[in-house]
């Protein structure tokens, strides 16, 4: 593989990520108005009953920041929401008689500035319940909660989420050895990040949920941004350090990327140094934030050899088991 000498420049990676998340700030008025809320038959829990830790960055109360002239991603708008503060994990249960046991703990993208709450949120909890998967969406906070160790906001959220869930396993029919984490774009990063910084939690302990792991059992890892750094001739970013340790990964991402691919190849080459079995797509275009909505590009098809990778690594059984 080259390291893609003669791709036309683009903009740094922060700018890059800040164009796609943040259009909606120099917008007028929004798309929407109000605020996301989850479904009724959906259960949602506070991350932090007592508050947050660390300093409050959302200067606004939480609220959609979609404007009417935003990207549209395949034709339909995309729910950015933004200034959280209180952040929540809501379960979106796989059917009863085609429960798996396996559960994702998402993470929307969005730059550390907004989270595509639908694109890569909702949309996701949808399909993973359709491969017999639960599905719990962290609403983690927003803004400037991340890139971790620039702020540790976003990996504290997603080290608890995770822990919550080994905490409730029992109660929503989750093996506590088949909990991993997907994440797009920022949340990609993140996803990376919990998967390299899962020794100790970057916060007090709150309740009996911190005695436990959080630790994923695997990581799904699409479109990643903050991995390769664009200043230094794209080195692998060594604020992410990957171990033998670190759990199987399945990474995508497009070569016309203007996050760059090299995020998810240079995160493929630490994972395979290390002897982490991982799973590389690269695909000619695509762009960046397509979630999974489905266009005549290839690189809409990941879901697809996202779900035969979950039957490779045994997560989830074989058709008909």
């Amino acid at each position: 593989m080259t390291r893609f000498a003669t791709r036309c420049c683009f903009a740094s990676l922060a700018l890059a990520l800040a164009a796609f998340a943040a259009t909606a700030q120099t917008q007028a008025a929004p798309a929407s108005g109000g605020d996301w809320h989850p479904p009724a038959d959906t259960t949602t829990l506070e991350l932090w009953p007592g508050g947050a830790p660390g300093p409050q960055t959302a200067t606004e109360p939480e609220h959609d920041t979609t404007t009417v002239t935003d990207h549209e991603v395949a034709g339909q708008r995309v729910t950015r929401i933004g200034d959280v503060s209180d952040p929540t994990i809501t379960l979106y249960r796989a059917a009863a008689d085609r429960n798996s046991g396996a559960a994702v703990v998402v993470f929307p993208g969005g730059g550390y500035r907004i989270l595509a709450i639908d694109l890569e949120g909702t949309e996701v909890c949808k399909w993973l319940n359709s491969i017999r998967v639960h599905c719990v969406l962290l609403k983690y906070r927003v803004p400037n909660s991340g890139p971790y160790p620039k702020s540790s906001a976003a990996l504290q959220d997603a080290q608890r989420a995770v822990s919550m869930v080994r905490e409730h396993a029992a109660q929503w029919g989750i093996d506590t050895h088949r909990i991993g984490v997907l994440g797009f774009s920022a949340g990609g990063h993140l996803a990376a990040a919990i998967s390299t910084h899962d020794q100790k939690h970057l916060y007090d302990p709150v309740d009996g949920a911190d005695q436990l792991s959080c630790r994923p059992d695997f990581a799904i890892v699409i479109y990643p941004g903050y991995l390769a750094l664009a200043d230094k001739n794209f080195e692998f970013n060594p604020d992410i350090p990957v171990t033998s340790k670190t759990p199987p990964t399945f990474l995508v991402q497009a070569e016309d990327d203007p996050v760059h691919v090299e995020n998810a190849v240079e995160y493929f080459l630490a994972l395979k140094r290390a002897g982490v079995p991982a799973e590389l797509h690269v695909y000619a275009k695509g762009g960046h934030g397509y979630g999974l909505r489905r266009t005549d590009l290839p690189v809409t098809t990941w879901p697809v050899a996202a779900e035969r990778w979950l039957r490779t690594i045994g997560v989830l059984p074989e058709p008909g088991q």
